[in-house]
């Protein structure tokens, strides 16, 4: 297709009376590594989460693959989320009682692959991102690290077109956070897929193609990085 893969364009949303966004705008391009910037309460996330299909928009617009996806119902989004995108949150957010082989194939179980299919293609990632030993454990004997390892292997399973990660390292120490950084953007890279961060790091941002600046719930595109 031509033109960006995924959109905001004057989007719009407040909670009560408190506005978290005030005719945001953004594009990222296939295969796109964005970082999205500011301070907290600038209404990054909520942004994200409105190109993702979690939120819906008072007003304007979020496209992706050339079709609205704020006019479309929860059943709609919900697959959309489920087939298309891929999510990576900042502490994990892995389900307790199932173990990290599990907690990775679970992507795929929601899609209606068959268990053995979706264990064997979970299983892949934990050499991979060096796990190896660790697919029967569950998140409670894990690291910060290993968990967010996972976390990350649940996001990428399902081969998604974006991944939407919000302060993937900010529960994490400096040098963990690169190494997952550096896992994240390499697997992303390798498929083609367009990686959406929310982060107000700068050494995190600094994996990015392109940074944008949301302040006050709008949102400024900085220059692209030399060689992007």
């Amino acid at each position: 297709m031509s033109g960006p893969l995924i959109k905001a364009r004057g989007v719009a949303l407040s909670f009560g009376r408190t506005p978290a966004l005030q005719g945001a705008d953004l594009a990222a391009d296939a295969g796109e590594v964005l970082a999205v910037m500011g301070p907290s309460g600038s209404g990054k996330t909520t942004l994200l989460h409105c190109l993702a299909g979690i939120l819906t928009p008072d007003s304007g617009e979020v496209h992706f693959a050339g079709r609205r996806v704020d006019t479309l119902g929860e059943t709609e989004r919900s697959a959309l989320r489920r087939d298309r995108f891929g999510f990576v949150f900042q502490f994990g957010q892995l389900v307790p009682e199932l173990t990290a082989e599990e907690n990775v194939a679970l992507p795929l179980l929601l899609a209606g692959t068959r268990r053995a299919a979706a264990l064997k293609e979970a299983g892949a990632w934990f050499e991979r991102l060096g796990l190896d030993g660790l697919e029967r454990h569950r998140s409670g004997e894990l690291s910060g690290g290993q968990a967010q390892r996972v976390a990350l292997a649940r996001g990428l399973v399902g081969r998604p077109e974006v991944l939407f990660a919000d302060e993937p390292t900010g529960s994490l120490d400096s040098l963990t956070g690169e190494h997952v950084m550096d896992l994240l953007v390499g697997a992303a890279r390798e498929r083609g897929t367009t990686v959406i961060v929310v982060t107000h790091e700068p050494r995190v941002a600094a994996y990015a193609d392109r940074e944008v600046i949301v302040r006050d719930g709008k949102a400024t595109p900085l220059t692209a990085r030399a060689g992007s």
